[in-house]
């Protein structure tokens, strides 16, 4: 999956869908995507001392959220799972790992592999 079929597939056609399962790729660039957001509109707010991040990323929260449950559901754990970042220190880590762990090669109680499907 490119970064242009990632974001297209989290902004719209999968925005608020937390069943299913998503691909290492699907989240990955979903996330370079977020992240280049958040980077760009804190460098504006700074530069028009404006506080600009929390109102234009809202749209962005739903489906970083629904394509990390989609991404735990990959690896076969439950979307709840994702609380885990919140531990201090720890946490974060324990979180970005599970997102690297590869997807589990069978279908699960979450659907078939996207893998298989191709």
């Amino acid at each position: 999956m490119s970064f242009a079929d990632a974001a297209r597939t989290c902004l719209t056609a999968k925005y608020a869908t937390f069943s299913g399962r998503a691909r290492r790729a699907e989240y990955w660039w979903f996330s370079v995507l977020y992240t280049s957001a958040t980077v760009v509109l804190v460098g504006i707010s700074f530069a028009i001392e404006v506080p600009l991040l929390s109102v234009l990323l809202l749209p962005f929260i739903v489906p970083m959220l629904s394509v990390s449950v989609r991404r735990l559901h990959d690896t076969g754990k439950s979307g709840w799972r994702m609380l885990i970042a919140l531990i201090p220190v720890v946490g974060p880590i324990v979180y970005l790992v599970g997102m690297a762990v590869d997807s589990a090669p069978s279908a699960n109680q979450y659907g078939p592999s996207p893998k298989a499907i191709g």
